[in-house]
């Protein structure tokens, strides 16, 4: 079939004509199957032992980014910090001395907070009241301080607020003083920018509570990794109205890409031990969000949960728990190339020919996604040009891969790779199917990257709570990484006006790039 006929053929034509040409090669296929079956099982022993001293030898002696330990075989895991620090913790009491007898600190005793070194610098702000004191007597000042920072710079601001009396007709005295501006957190001597500092230095540039701890503690600040842990969870409250917004316009995108990743928390029943929870990440590259959503298992009531809504198309690997959206009348699965080419590269070692032919042709595909980029093509545009010169280079590796299927040992890795392929083509070759799809999952892989590679400065989420809202502060500030956003100034500016912000005008603050 030419190219020229392809081209005339409708979405659901040319993946009927798919469908047809594998049922009439199967029965072809079953037929050898038998024949080959006992000349296969005598050389798999041997491949198979080849195999793995290849990806022995690279794993111990090649270069850096040849080195992986083998995983699940279905899926690429995200580079994503496996765990973090406690962040929602509870302040743990202080360890008491004792002789005699031992007394418990009362509620007062325990909440003394120390006071700002004197040594640092002042910003002295005067809040005079709202209306006209002439006439009265100023007779006190109320102080507030809030610790304050800007990059390089950690200083104190001083609210004086001018206490006035005046004397009533009933001899009584009234006292006026004026409001405090909204605070992030209420009482609270955090300031919005030291606020942001604390999270962004933690989740974006992967310095831990207690690292930050010590820096603080060399300038004579003194704040303790619980009280910067329960800054951070009250600062997520703060945030949530913002997060279930995005994730709301995400979930109404007509594409989505999906993955997941490991993350430890702490079991609050086994002391020392940890539970295996899992981030489930959404991508929607045409809205330029990034969500992130904590489970606390790996089963696909999570996603299930996220999408029950969802109407379009979804793109992920080969996990199985996303098989299971192919039933859903609303949602078509798009696969990723990208995973199909990993299991190429690494039968390269087994069988050099086969795995070469393979790689040429998607290296053909991606040239052509390429040249689309560059003539900056709109997705009407990349559609036809996927069906001219993309779909025949489709048919060719479906037809290639059912003359060799059976050809190769059926535990090497480029059987491996053939029946991962094969058995994800028909989601693969969706890409022609919608301009608007990219022909991998990359995007959402890279979308978190940035984010990700903290995963050896941290040992643990510190509980559930903690790990949601590590997944609710991901979201945020890389969907202002996507959209070319300063996440620290985004982040700052947020939480200097959230507290009592019009519910209606939420979408005023979200991390994203305003139309022009």
């Amino acid at each position: 079939m030419d190219a020229t006929l392809l081209a005339s053929m409708s979405k659901e034509d040319l993946v009927a004509e798919l469908l047809r040409r594998e049922a009439i090669t199967h029965g072809i296929e079953a037929e050898n199957a038998e024949l080959k079956a006992d000349k296969a099982r005598l050389e798999s022993r041997e491949m198979e032992l080849l195999r793995r001293l290849a990806e022995l030898s690279r794993s111990q002696f090649g270069s850096k980014s040849e080195r992986f330990v083998p995983g699940d075989p279905g899926q690429l895991l995200l580079d994503f910090g496996q765990a973090m620090e406690v962040a929602r913790q509870e302040a743990a009491a202080e360890t008491q001395t004792v002789t005699y007898e031992r007394r418990k600190k009362t509620r007062k005793e325990t909440r003394v907070r120390e006071a700002l070194a004197e040594d640092l610098p002042r910003k002295i702000v005067i809040i005079e009241p709202d209306f006209d004191t002439t006439g009265m007597i100023q007779v006190g000042c109320e102080v507030t301080e809030v610790l304050e920072y800007q990059p390089g710079h950690t200083y104190v601001i001083q609210y004086r607020r001018p206490k006035y009396v005046r004397a009533t007709s009933d001899e009584s005295t009234e006292i006026a003083c004026a409001q405090l501006p909204p605070r992030p957190i209420w009482k609270g001597i955090a300031g919005p920018g030291l606020l942001a500092w604390i999270i962004t230095e933690k989740f974006l540039w992967h310095i831990p509570f207690h690292r930050q701890w010590q820096r603080f503690a060399s300038q004579g600040i003194k704040i303790s990794t619980s009280t910067m842990g329960g800054w951070f969870a009250r600062s997520c409250d703060q945030l949530q109205p913002i997060y279930q917004e995005l994730k709301r316009i995400a979930l109404e995108s007509r594409y989505l890409q999906g993955d997941e990743t490991p993350i430890k928390v702490q079991d609050k029943d086994k002391k020392g031990a940890t539970h295996r929870g899992w981030h489930w990440v959404y991508h929607a590259p045409d809205e330029k969000i990034v969500v992130f959503d904590y489970q606390k298992t790996r089963s696909k009531a999570g996603p299930t949960r996220m999408l029950l809504k969802y109407k379009g198309w979804f793109q992920t690997d080969g996990y199985a728990a996303y098989d299971d959206f192919e039933k859903h009348e609303d949602i078509f699965l798009v696969g990723c190339l990208a995973h199909a080419r990993r299991y190429f590269e690494k039968a390269l070692d087994n069988d050099k020919a086969r795995a070469e032919w393979m790689l040429a042709k998607m290296q053909l595909l991606y040239a052509i996604e390429r040249d689309a980029r560059e003539r900056k093509l709109d997705h009407g545009q990349r559609l036809e040009m996927r069906v001219e010169k993309s779909m025949p280079l489709f048919m060719e590796m479906h037809e290639w891969l059912n003359e060799n299927v059976q050809r190769v040992p059926p535990k090497s890795a480029i059987a491996t790779a053939i029946k991962y392929l094969k058995g994800r083509f028909q989601y693969i070759v969706r890409v022609c199917a919608d301009g608007r799809l990219e022909i991998d999952n990359n995007l959402v892989e890279n979308a978190i990257r940035p984010i990700a590679v903290g995963r050896k400065n941290y040992m643990f989420a510190g509980s559930h709570d903690a790990a949601r809202d590590a997944a609710l502060i991901y979201t945020l500030l890389g969907t202002a990484k996507l959209n070319g956003i300063d996440p620290n100034n985004w982040l700052r500016n947020t939480l200097d006006v959230i507290d009592g912000y019009p519910k209606d005008r939420i979408h005023e603050l979200l991390p994203l790039k305003q139309a022009e």
